[in-house]
């Protein structure tokens, strides 16, 4: 397999610097000096151990260290994440891919393939996930589960699950201030409180944002608040409350060329800034309640409820599209320890159903940048995902685990032209089913080999039966991406480092991507040919150097190869699937002093990415360095860092939006990356 950039000398490079360094032990390795509370130490300890005794991979992201610099969007929280890639649009909105979930889709659309929860309740729902109320300052970790290695949560998607965790106030400052300012009007104001009162706890916080963006015409603006309170009605019953609601309002300058980028990053598509292209969101609520009932000291049960509102106002092209989305969400979980034949057990019941309400549809009126016309169109969506898994985790001897399980599915989607005639109404039921099969064995405790043969269902959205007929006022019907993975890796600590490596092998079918339905006509969502994802994923921290009272050098990198093609397409052959790079690889060389004082300098890197599924035409590859300085204060307290980011100012297409075939045209398909910036910020914790 060709490299089409020169990572490989960068990796090798930096694993015989990480060889270097003195063993460490099995001691857990930090990067960098992070303060944290009791806690805060106690629930990351419990999250990595629950994923390490998952036979496939998963990351563990502590929003501690994210915080150390600047926290705009998810992007931040997921950097630096072995097969996560995640790149930002020039607002909230980030193209995010794992494993080649969410190909086909733009970055800021509803993102596809990777099943996100908050606090373990779900988020996405028939429609996709919506990105409006990811705020990354309300979290304290967030836990991702890459592939079939959701399926103790009910996931249904090819890129697995997310699953973004809350402060509450066991874990939260009694009073916390955040301010970062930087490039291009940035601002981003912070101030939350949490406290534990006997047997109640709570955690509130209130944000904003702002923005003049990288591009013409791509200022932005949010606000929101998030808070929970959770009561101990005695050890055995428990229960939390979830609030989150924020308005977020993002001007749209549209994807560039490469000439363009390479000459004008800058500049908007003539055609979105002559319409004035937007999409204010006057709004998204997500409500819900998280109730445990300890049945004994082996068995707990879980209940959750979630309501969903997200409407959005999508004011792009040469029209205006209001929508009314509101979800209602219920999971069951029962988790049991027991023994059997001598050997130690563990089994999970779970259910879980995301249904649209009937309100869920769309009205389209025509415009002329803000001076709307008549109404052209009504149509409604209807969905619903139901999910009933059982997984048990058996040991078979001493440290050799077998984990088994099987998901039965059903779902349901179903779209509707209401005005301004009644089109052909398409409803489609499915029943599926998803079996999991998985070994791991602790060698060592700090050495672990794992393998999963799996099985994802991923139905369309509803709303995609409307969008890819050929005609508007005919929906059409689609199939379920399927997908059948086999995985192997190993994860681990030695005198290199903490490591984790991870292989898999997918075999697609019905994949969700830009297809030609009617020939000449623009290219529709719609089921591929026969597709392969296959990818290694690797991440390694290393201390380089150590000594008591003098400081530390250490080192974290992450790399992604990801190959994804056709299987003897008709009309493509085993072209190579466009929209993210070949190879993606993230590193930090970083030294922290005793006084809390830490430097570092860092890079990303990667290569062309195709535009097209006719490999007709490519984004370049770039690399990009950057540079972080702070302080974090002893006493827990002050924290301040300055962030400079693409210190050479590099000018890069930061995502791509694939298209059908363009015959070899340079056309506007990238979001530029930003050019050179300097972003700082200081907080403040009372505890």
């Amino acid at each position: 397999m060709r490299s089409d950039l020169p990572l490989s000398s960068c990796l090798g490079l930096l694993a015989a610097l990480a060889a270097t360094q003195p063993a460490l032990g099995a001691a857990s390795v930090e990067l960098g000096r992070v303060l944290i509370t009791d806690e805060e130490q106690n629930a990351l300890t419990a999250a990595s151990e629950r994923l390490r005794e998952i036979p496939g991979a998963s990351n563990l992201v502590d929003m501690q260290r994210v915080g150390q610099g600047r926290v705009a969007s998810n992007q931040d929280v997921l950097a630096y994440q072995p097969g996560v890639f995640a790149q930002s649009a020039g607002n909230d909105g980030i193209k995010l891919s794992i494993r080649g979930s969410g190909l086909n889709r733009a970055p800021g659309a509803h993102g596809s393939g990777v099943y996100t929860m908050f606090d373990g309740l779900p988020l996405t729902g028939p429609g996709g996930t919506p990105y409006e109320l990811f705020e990354p300052l309300w979290l304290s970790r967030a836990e991702v589960l890459r592939g079939a290695n959701g399926f103790d949560q009910g996931s249904l998607a090819l890129g697995g699950a997310i699953n973004y965790v809350t402060h509450t106030g066991y874990d939260a400052p009694a009073l916390q201030v955040r301010y970062e300012v930087g490039s291009r009007g940035y601002q981003h104001r912070h101030i939350s409180s949490g406290q534990v009162l006997g047997n109640l706890d709570y955690y509130v916080a209130l944000t904003d944002s702002e923005y003049d963006g990288y591009q013409a015409h791509s200022s932005g603006s949010a606000k929101g608040i998030a808070a929970n309170v959770g009561y101990r009605f005695n050890p055995n019953l428990e229960t939390r409350f979830y609030l989150r609601y924020r308005e977020t309002e993002n001007e749209l300058p549209g994807r560039l060329t490469k000439e363009q980028i390479k000459h004008h990053p800058r500049a908007a598509n003539p055609n979105y800034l002559a319409r004035d292209d937007s999409r204010p969101q006057p709004g998204s609520t997500w409500v819900g309640n998280k109730t445990t009932f300890y049945l004994d000291d082996e068995a707990r049960l879980e209940a959750g409820l979630v309501y969903h509102d997200y409407p959005m106002d999508l004011r792009e092209g040469p029209m205006r599209l209001k929508v009314a989305y509101t979800d209602v969400s219920g999971t069951l979980n029962y988790f049991r320890r027991d023994t059997l034949f001598d050997r130690e057990s563990k089994t999970t019941v779970g259910w879980r159903t995301t249904k649209h309400l009937p309100n869920s549809g769309a009205s389209q009126f025509t415009r002329n940048g803000d001076v709307f016309g008549e109404r052209t169109r009504d149509f409604t969506y209807q969905g619903s995902d139901t999910v009933l898994h059982v997984g048990n985790d058996l040991e078979l001897v001493p440290n050799l685990w077998l984990s088994t399980g099987l998901a039965m599915i059903y779902t349901r989607r179903e779209s509707d032209v209401t005005y301004p005639a009644e089109g052909d109404k398409v409803s489609m039921h499915d029943w599926d089913y998803a079996p999991r099969l998985g070994l791991r064995y602790d060698i060592r405790p700090d050495l672990q080999v794992y393998g999963n043969l799996s099985r994802s269902v991923e139905p369309p959205h509803p709303w995609s039966l409307i969008w890819s007929a050929p005609t508007a006022n005919q929906p059409i019907e689609m199939q379920n991406q399927t997908a059948t993975t086999l995985e192997l890796g190993t994860r681990g600590e030695s005198a290199l480092g903490h490591w984790d490596l991870a292989w898999y092998y997918s075999q697609v079918r019905h994949e969700l991507l830009a297809v030609e339905i009617v020939q000449g006509a623009p290219a529709k969502e719609f089921n591929a040919s026969a597709t392969v994802h296959q990818g290694v994923e690797a991440g390694l921290d290393s201390t380089l150097w150590e000594r008591a009272g003098t400081g530390k050098l250490s080192l974290r990198q992450a790399y992604t190869f990801s190959d994804f093609h056709y299987r003897d397409d008709d009309r493509f052959g085993d072209n190579r699937l466009p929209g993210i790079p070949m190879h993606y690889y993230q590193a930090e060389l970083r030294y922290d002093w005793p006084s809390g004082f830490y430097a570092g300098i860092n890079t990303q890197m990667a290569s062309k990415v195709q535009v097209d599924y006719a490999n007709s035409y490519h984004a370049d590859e770039y690399a990009l360095l950057g540079a972080r300085v702070g302080w974090d204060s002893p006493k827990q307290d002050w924290q301040t860092w300055l962030d400079l980011r693409n210190l050479t100012n590099q000018r890069y297409a930061a995502t791509v939006t694939p298209a059908y075939d363009d015959a070899g045209k340079d056309s506007a398909r990238s979001t530029p990356g930003e050019g050179f910036a300097v972003y700082a910020g200081v907080s403040y914790s009372f505890r």
